[in-house]
C-alpha cells in the first residue's frame, strides 16, 4: 500500500479517478485531521494493489501531472518513507519510489 497527498487538495478527485482507472488498482480517500495550529483537513489516498500493479500506478504519476498545473506535487508514503514528485524531479523521484517498492514487497 502507498499513500499519496496532493499540494492542492482540489485535485484530489481527479487523481484518484485517475488512479482508479489502472488494471489492479483499489483507491479509498482517507479523511485526516488537521495537525495542530491548522485549518482544515487534508485527505489521503490509499492506493492497495500488488507490487507490479503499485509501480505501473506510479509510473502514471508524471501524466497526471503534467495533465495539471505544473506546480502541483504528489507526496507519496511507503513503509513510513515519503518522496515528493513534481514535475522537475518525476525521472529521480520514481526511481526512489520503485526502490522503495521493491524493497517494501
Amino acid at each position: 500500500m502507498l499513500e499519496l497527498t496532493l499540494s492542492d487538495p482540489a485535485q484530489l478527485w481527479g487523481l484518484r479517478d485517475w488512479l482508479r482507472a489502472q488494471d489492479g488498482i483499489t483507491v479509498r480517500v482517507i479523511p485526516t485531521s488537521p495537525a495542530p495550529g491548522e485549518l482544515g483537513t487534508a485527505d489521503v489516498l490509499a492506493v492497495l494493489a500488488g507490487s507490479s500493479a503499485l509501480a505501473a500506478a506510479v509510473r502514471t504519476l508524471p501524466d497526471f501531472l503534467r495533465s495539471r498545473r505544473s506546480n502541483l506535487r504528489v507526496q507519496i508514503t511507503v513503509d513510513g518513507k515519503q518522496v515528493e514528485i513534481e514535475l522537475e524531479n518525476t525521472d529521480r523521484a520514481l526511481e526512489i519510489l520503485e526502490r522503495l517498492l521493491r524493497d517494501s514487497a
